[in-house]
């Protein structure tokens, strides 16, 4: 990770705030060449999974994927946010057992999806990352999954304190549980790009969402 990647994405929340409120796979190394019986010279050739395939661009400095560290989904599976690469995102933070907030903050995700254009709906990938890393296991996800009526195309991740604190840190959200084990937490919607920039945020429950669906209608084409 390059030493400016968190001066950088500071800059662009700052921004925002003020505005809006690789290597080939190791199976493509070149196979030697074989003689047949008639002693025929045989071209080497790449196996298969190499037909068509072009190294991916590197990231950006501004982009979130640069983040290291294993995220666990709902389904107790490990991912690593590269793999949200290549689609736009609408992502939140949030805990599985708030007792207000978190479940607006859903509802505003879904209103915000609701004002997409229809052909841009189905790209917008849907992250919600938790900040209750002892409690939220992925069991505890997908009950939240099916309280909120979430259908597949929403992502549920966990992964260890520090590398939720730090994804935090980076789009400006702030959390600290109080001795019931709730949570006071910034209310934030957050919007990437498909290379995991921030193009706008939402910031507040139960706002207008049309500045947000506006730049994602725009993204999403």
């Amino acid at each position: 990770m390059k030493p400016s990647f968190h001066l950088i994405i500071a800059s662009v929340l700052g921004a925002l705030t003020a505005t809006a409120g690789e290597t080939p796979a190791a199976c493509c190394a070149v196979l030697p060449t074989e003689k047949p019986a008639c002693c025929a010279p045989v071209p080497a050739a790449k196996p298969a999974c190499c037909a068509g395939e072009k190294p991916s661009a590197p990231l950006s400095d501004k982009s979130l994927y640069q983040l290291e560290g294993e995220w666990i989904n709902d389904a107790g599976q490990p991912t690593v946010l590269t793999s949200l690469r290549g689609r736009p995102v609408i992502l939140a933070l949030f805990f599985a057992s708030c007792e207000y907030a978190c479940p607006v903050l859903v509802h505003d995700m879904k209103r915000l999806l609701a004002a997409l254009s229809d052909d841009v709906r189905p790209t917008i990938q849907r992250v919600l990352v938790t900040f209750d890393t002892t409690r939220d296991t992925p069991a505890a996800l997908r009950a939240f999954r099916e309280r909120m009526e979430l259908d597949s195309s929403w992502t549920l991740l966990t992964s260890t304190p520090a590398d939720v604190q730090e994804l935090a840190m980076l789009v400006g959200v702030k959390y600290k549980q109080d001795a019931r084990g709730q949570f006071a937490h910034s209310n934030l919607i957050t919007l990437l790009n498909g290379e995991g920039e921030v193009i706008h945020q939402q910031v507040g429950l139960m706002g207008d969402v049309s500045g947000a669906a506006k730049v994602l209608n725009e993204s999403g084409k």
